[in-house]
């Protein structure tokens, strides 16, 4: 009888588990990574975004560098560079100024200023296709010092010593 209920438990988890059952692909997003630091202020930022076509993809892997720049922190990658520390420390800042991050991540918003594709190379997009949408993994360059100047301006961080 315990080899029996056995052998029917072991039946249905392989049904269960095994049977067509789609997985989601969250779990296998990379982080963003930085890969190296230019001497005006930007930094080389490995991004991956999922869209439904590529112009909404290079548009999405610049709106999240920047977003990650602000404040996430992004993690090194292997090139000797260190973590780059989020420009934002107030974890309530995203609530306080909520009207001025809507107008400044808007479509047509000020922080395609401090985003671009200037350090791009042909074998650092990798465009994968998943039925739906389209993952891209792509380098974006964020001008971290002109971001940072623009939110100390503009009072959202406070200026240098007051941390």
């Amino acid at each position: 009888m315990k080899k029996y209920l056995f052998l029917v438990a072991l039946v249905a988890m392989t049904m269960l588990t095994g049977c067509g059952a789609k997985r989601s692909q969250a779990y296998y997003d990379q982080p963003s990574l930085v890969l190296s630091a230019n001497l005006d202020g930007s930094y080389v930022i490995r991004v991956q975004v999922r869209a439904k076509d590529g112009v909404v993809a290079f548009t999405e892997a610049q709106r999240k560098a920047v977003q990650e720049v602000i404040f996430d922190g992004v993690k090194a990658g292997n090139s000797g560079i260190t973590d780059l520390k989020p420009l934002c420390f107030d974890r309530n800042a995203r609530e306080k100024y909520e009207d001025y991050w809507n107008a400044f991540f808007s479509d047509n918003g000020p922080w395609k200023e401090y985003a671009s594709y200037k350090d791009r190379r042909a074998v650092t997009t990798r465009y994968e296709r998943d039925g739906r949408q389209m993952i891209e993994t792509g380098t974006v360059t964020v001008d971290r010092a002109g971001l940072k100047k623009k939110l100390i301006a503009d009072g959202i961080i406070p200026a240098e010593g007051r941390y």
